[in-house]
């Protein structure tokens, strides 16, 4: 089969995904929790400001125009449920809205999202691979990889919907009612989706080899936190060798887990970069192994490509399986 049938195959299963998404109880409340969300946003408002930094100064100043101190009067109030809730500001407005983005981000999205969202698709490709499912489309003369591809990068795709329309649509209704743009917190998108789509791909590989959306659903989240434990213990090590304690531990268990910290993906590495890019440090203290990636800022990089390098490993290898699989 040419390339261009190839490529017509993917989109068709793209737009078939698209269909079959939208046919999903699942996604409509994914959509109906992120309009929630909007909502709440939309409730937030900020009035007057604890400190402020004037042009050119390096000193805060209070709300009275004086040197803040910390006791200084007239404190700003930030409120949410249009008001219902009111707490004093701890800064300036920009911080106060801020620190409401990094908690949507790292926990709203970054955490209970991402695992709503391989809950949710966790059960496309194992449905669409039963014999009397795909029995149809297998008997054509069409490669059974361009329909795993098709299959992957539309979910994958959808994903990238409610993630944009999570973030944009806070971003947006944090905008409208506090007037403050920031536009790194939209820097969140695409990080979001690279993790959504290195989790996602051993759900993948394992709806070809089990054909059972359980197991996708229990495999996928035990990776998540296989990978952390060895991303974060691997950081931990490093930390310790710089600083010229590093533990006794056994050579083979030192190889072992250095090895599955380049070959496994690194959700810790990648929540670096979130937090690097939101400027989460303004109000978070990251922990000493997490600030250990500092000094070697090109293992940044390196840890997106291997666990990219990763999902496609697994991609490929789903494909060569499911192209000897008999229906």
């Amino acid at each position: 089969m040419n390339s261009p049938t190839a490529v017509l195959v993917v989109r068709c299963m793209i737009r078939d995904t698209v269909r079959q998404s939208l046919a999903s109880r699942a996604f409509w409340l994914l959509l109906g929790l992120s309009g929630l969300c909007i909502l709440l946003c939309l409730s937030v408002g900020v009035e007057g400001a604890t400190t402020v930094r004037p042009p050119g100064e390096i000193e805060l100043f209070g709300a009275d125009h004086q040197p803040y101190t910390g006791l200084n009067q007239g404190r700003g109030v930030l409120s949410l449920g249009f008001g219902a809730v009111r707490v004093e500001q701890w800064r300036d407005p920009n911080s106060s809205v801020h620190f409401l983005q990094i908690l949507l981000v790292m926990i709203a999205a970054g955490a209970v999202g991402m695992l709503l969202l391989l809950l949710w698709a966790s059960g496309f490709l194992p449905e669409f691979l039963q014999p009397q499912a795909a029995s149809v489309l297998l008997t054509k003369p069409i490669p059974r990889w361009a329909l795993l591809a098709g299959k992957f990068l539309g979910v994958v795709g959808f994903a990238a919907i409610q993630i944009a329309i999570f973030v944009a649509g806070t971003w947006a209704a944090l905008g409208l009612r506090t007037g403050i743009w920031r536009v790194d917190y939209l820097a969140s998108i695409p990080l979001l989706v690279v993790e959504f789509a290195v989790l996602y791909s051993f759900s993948a590989a394992l709806a070809v080899w089990t054909r059972s959306t359980v197991a996708c659903v229990v495999g996928s989240l035990l990776l998540w936190g296989l990978c952390s434990a060895v991303n974060f213990h691997r950081l931990a090590a490093v930390l310790q060798a710089e600083n010229g304690n590093a533990a006794a531990a056994s050579p083979v268990a030192d190889a072992l887990f250095e090895a599955g910290y380049w070959v496994l993906p690194k959700p810790v590495d990648l929540e670096r970069i979130s937090q690097e890019t939101l400027r989460t440090d303004r109000h978070f203290r990251p922990l000493p192994e997490v600030r250990a990636l500092e000094s070697n800022r090109s293992n940044l990089a390196l840890s997106v490509l291997t666990s990219l390098l990763f999902a496609a490993a697994l991609l490929a290898a789903a494909a060569l399986r499911l192209a000897k699989m008999d229906y």
